[in-house]
């Protein structure tokens, strides 16, 4: 696999240059959404040079997939290293919605309709809720979060352990909220 970046190793490599291969946009494959400013650069830096043929094939599915034709369900994209969840619900109430952190596996959020506001929390100052399935790969908190718009212009990418994370929330009134979370299998 060739590196995305100049040296061989990531823990080698500078902030400066993992910058330069962010802001590039390289790694969306062509997708015309906006990265969220709340994305951790370093890790994701980290995750990609790792598991490379994962998130270019996450990336370029959404790229080239109709999403709004897609019906609510789970999709394998790669077995179980990168697979789609897609849920069509409505919005919820920021205080009926708990966080989330998984350990597994980073989360691509894409609004595909409607608008959402997401919640993004540091996970090392979260309050645990409900136990780590570890079928399921997700654990339950509270925590004191950011909140961020979502629509169909953005993309947010959420790391395990390192995010904390919410959406589905509402922005002004409920409305029903079309959303694609690609799962991508990390590295430890």
């Amino acid at each position: 696999m060739m590196s995305c970046f100049a040296k061989s190793s990531i823990a080698q490599t500078t902030q400066k240059e993992i910058n330069k291969w962010y802001n590039s946009h390289i790694w969306l494959n062509g997708l015309n959404r906006k990265p969220a400013g709340t994305i951790n650069k370093a890790e994701f830096a980290k995750q990609y040079q790792a598991n490379k043929a994962r998130w270019d094939k996450a990336f370029t599915y959404l790229k080239e997939t109709d999403l709004k034709a897609l019906k609510p369900g789970r999709y394998p994209l790669d077995g179980d290293d990168v697979y789609i969840n897609v849920t069509e619900a409505p919005s919820k109430n920021k205080e009926d919605v708990l966080f989330e952190a998984h350990k597994n596996y980073a989360d691509i959020h894409c609004v595909i309709s409607g608008r959402e506001m997401i919640g993004i929390a540091p996970y090392a100052s979260a309050v645990i809720k409900k136990e780590y399935d570890p079928a399921k790969d997700i654990a339950f908190y509270t925590a004191k979060g950011k909140y961020y718009l979502s629509d169909a212009s953005a993309v947010f990418i959420l790391f395990p352990e390192k995010d904390a994370h919410c959406g589905g929330i509402r922005v002004n009134e409920s409305a029903v909220v079309k959303k694609i979370v690609v799962k991508v299998r990390t590295s430890k």
